[in-house]
């Protein structure tokens, strides 16, 4: 198949990659030149402009975003629309709100062009293993373009969820499960490391991964990581957030469905950016006035 893609970061190029491997024809377009040089090396088609890349696709077009959520993807969807024909499609990739999937589409309907949210999961190591894609939209469309999720995703790890929103809102609750997770993790070996034990981590690590019931891809990926670097010596404890753990908290705060794990790992994320919280000051002082216990004062 043909498809045009935007968007070559780390997880973009790969997915080119991995689309060229399957002998698709791939027209590129970032605002970077060095990633295009990169992708046209892989056998793509590089464009330096979004009409450029229209041009160079034949209709009906597809071209799949990939650039960040917000206004990055807003604007690059709302150009691109300008652009495109009837019966094009425009598939947004990355980690967007599934409330915009729902307006864009309605807006995008009433120009006679077609819209796919695609949640994608897989990271960095897509390109090797393949992508999990969460796919919504109109299901026709999605069976027009099944060719490409089939060379992104290995067996069984696509499939159409729904109607427009669907897949980013798998997605969503995907992200909020993962952070959940990733603190679990976090959590568990620093009570290891903590041990009186001498306790080997990445040797820990390894051993769940081999019949225990929190085995997983996260924990390989912590071996690897402690394998490197056993006491983290070379990580600061600065933890950004996509911003689909705090849609997945308010989609339960409208919903009314308690999510105390998920929503304690988020603010745990938010207190790894303060490098002394005012809330913890407020602690000592408060209980030096009422029970005379001594606060530590700064030199």
């Amino acid at each position: 198949m043909e498809i045009g893609f935007i968007g070559l970061g780390k997880m973009g190029l790969n997915m080119v990659q991995r689309l060229l491997q399957e002998t698709h024809r791939v027209v590129v377009y970032d605002r970077s030149p060095e990633p295009i040089r990169e992708a046209e090396q892989h056998g793509a088609v590089g464009t330096h402009s979004l009409e450029e890349l229209v041009r160079q696709l034949k209709p009906p077009r597809a071209v799949w975003v990939m650039v960040p959520a917000g206004d990055p993807t807003e604007k690059t969807i709302g150009s691109l629309a300008d652009l495109m024909e009837l019966e094009d499609v425009i598939i947004d990739g990355g980690n967007s709100n599934f409330h915009h999937d729902v307006r864009r589409a309605a807006v995008l309907k009433g120009k006679g062009i077609h819209y796919l949210d695609v949640g994608t999961s897989g990271g960095i190591w897509g390109l090797k293993v393949g992508y999990c894609l969460m796919i919504g939209g109109e299901e026709k469309i999605y069976k027009r373009l099944e060719p490409i999720f089939k060379t992104l995703a290995p067996e069984q790890n696509y499939a159409y969820l729904g109607s427009h929103g669907a897949g980013h809102y798998v997605k969503m609750i995907h992200n909020g499960i993962e952070y959940g997770l990733m603190q679990a993790y976090a959590e568990g070996f620093e009570l290891l490391q903590k041990s009186e034990y001498p306790l080997d981590l990445p040797k820990i690590a390894n051993l769940w991964n081999h019949g225990s019931v929190v085995r997983s891809w996260l924990l390989e990926l912590a071996a690897s990581a402690l394998e490197k670097d056993p006491k983290l010596e070379q990580v600061k404890g600065y933890v950004e957030d996509s911003g689909e753990g705090r849609w997945t908290i308010q989609e339960a705060i409208d919903k009314d469905v308690p999510l105390p794990v998920i929503t304690l790992s988020l603010f745990a994320r938010f207190r790894s950016r303060q490098e002394e919280s005012f809330s913890e000051k407020m602690l000592a002082v408060l209980r030096s006035a009422f029970g005379g216990h001594t606060f530590q004062r700064k030199e």
